[in-house]
């Protein structure tokens, strides 16, 4: 049976079938219904189709890049598996074992303590504390009998990259140590401090360590005193863009905030991390664990000033801190000569948690430069543990202070713990709600200031101009 087709004049090239079409109506039984849906065609236009030179430059192009990425000439990106790194881990123990911790070291303790930011014997303490906490500082062999890192190396790898807060990277070469491997090992290495030296060097002040303040704060004019209060922000680079908003103050840069107390000697007694940088401190102080202790009635308190009994502590704040009782702070607009020298001596006090926040970022770089990791929790972890770190630094050398104050502190115990919550009815909560109006007495704090100002005037008056 033949077909005939019906030619027109005028055609679109747009309705031409494709060649899997075309085979197919030249192989079939010349049904007219399977191309009644298409014009009639030049057979010189369908064989120009067929062998169109556009598509044999295209598979012509893409035999010649098959072959360029077979013989490993291609400028195209490919994904092949991870090359493996020989890296001589023995090599690296063998330096470091040189360098710092032989009988007869390349280096000094001075270097040994510009580098580590802590001496020699308080270096070991950590190592040999976090080789007993967790077998990831623990020398072991893997599958092939290869010896991997020891704890000495991997405890300065991320210390050096807490005191320096350079990248990763960076001690591939010295230390032969991979970048993930390394930021592992700073995470695991900032888990250990915490919760081997936390409960210690991050805890409340005892009644010990209170009596010694209290010390300490009479003699430089300021009897009751526990330290001073301040907040400082840390840069966060690597923020997620949707919360750029809420971690950023004006048009600066996302920041995450910190609160804390430090005493003369600045060593940090409270620390509170994690509040966005879009908040001032007296949003970090609402949201602050700061007096629940003393909500609690410990510890406590008594001193004398100017004649008058006061069984709460302060703490030295600047301007913006609420007029509470539990804060002082100096006289806006001084105009008396009591006021100046009362002015004077609230600042000087003040500062000590200044320099505790100029030391703290002194020891450890990576507070000072913005942070480029990306989860909360890890900035955390990495602010308590340098925290940690710069409190067993201060009393490691604090007999090396110059003062005229006694700057030693009794070891305490573990921190005050929480006692009165849990489920059901709790005692003692009106207890807790009248310290609580207590701590934010506004009268108070007045009657406190001006007793501060006399006793100030009295003891250091005759020598405010020398």
């Amino acid at each position: 049976m033949s077909v005939t087709y019906n030619y027109k004049p005028l055609y679109s090239t747009s309705r031409l079938p494709s060649p899997t079409q075309l085979h197919h109506m030249s192989n079939s039984h010349h049904d007219s219904s399977q191309v009644s849906n298409y014009d009639v065609i030049p057979f010189d236009l369908i064989w120009d189709y067929i062998n169109d030179p556009i598509e044999a430059r295209i598979e012509e192009q893409i035999r010649s890049q098959i072959e360029e990425q077979q013989r490993g000439t291609s400028n195209q990106h490919i994904r092949f598996p991870q090359r493996y790194i020989r890296r001589d881990r023995e090599d690296a123990e063998r330096r470091l074992m040189d360098y710092y911790f032989s009988e007869d070291p390349m280096y000094t303790d001075d270097q040994f303590r510009r580098r580590y930011r802590m001496k020699k014997h308080l270096f070991h303490r950590i190592v040999q504390t976090l080789g007993d906490w967790s077998p990831v500082f623990q020398q072991r062999t893997d599958a092939f009998g290869k010896v991997g890192f020891s704890p000495l190396l991997k405890c300065t790898a991320a210390l050096r990259m807490l005191a320096y807060g350079t990248c990763a990277d960076m001690f591939d070469e010295n230390l032969q140590i991979a970048e993930s491997t390394l930021i592992e090992t700073l995470e695991n290495f900032c888990k250990g401090i915490i919760e081997c030296f936390g409960p210690n060097y991050l805890r409340r002040p005892t009644a010990e360590d209170i009596h010694r303040l209290l010390h300490v704060g009479d003699a430089r004019g300021f009897p009751g005193m526990l330290g001073s209060i301040d907040c400082m922000h840390w840069e966060w680079k690597n923020c997620p863009v949707a919360w750029k908003g809420q971690y950023t103050r004006g048009h600066g840069s996302p920041t995450v905030m910190l609160e804390a107390v430090a005493s003369h000697d600045l060593w940090i007694w409270h620390a509170f991390f994690g509040v966005a940088g879009s908040n001032n401190d007296i949003n970090v102080l609402n949201q602050s664990p700061l007096f629940t202790a003393q909500r609690q009635g410990t510890p406590e308190v008594r001193f004398t000033v100017n004649g008058n009994e006061y069984d709460m502590g302060y703490y030295l704040s600047d301007g913006i801190y609420p007029e509470w009782a539990a804060f002082v702070k100096k006289f806006r607009l001084p105009q008396s000569d009591k006021h100046k020298l009362f002015a004077q001596k609230q600042e000087s006090a003040r500062k000590d948690i200044e320099c505790a926040f100029g030391v703290l970022q002194s020891h450890f770089a990576i507070l000072r430069n913005a942070a480029r990791v990306w989860h909360t929790r890890t900035l955390g972890e990495i602010m308590y543990a340098c925290i940690i770190l710069h409190n067993m630094i201060v009393e490691d050398e604090r007999d090396s202070y110059e003062g005229r104050h006694d700057f030693n502190y009794e070891q305490g115990t573990s921190p005050i713990p929480l006692i009165g919550y849990g489920q059901g009815p709790i005692h003692g909560f009106d207890r807790v709600l009248e310290i609580g109006v207590a701590i934010r007495n506004k009268e108070m704090h007045h009657r406190l200031k001006n007793d501060l100002t006399e006793h100030i005037w009295e003891k250091f008056g005759g020598n405010q101009h020398q």
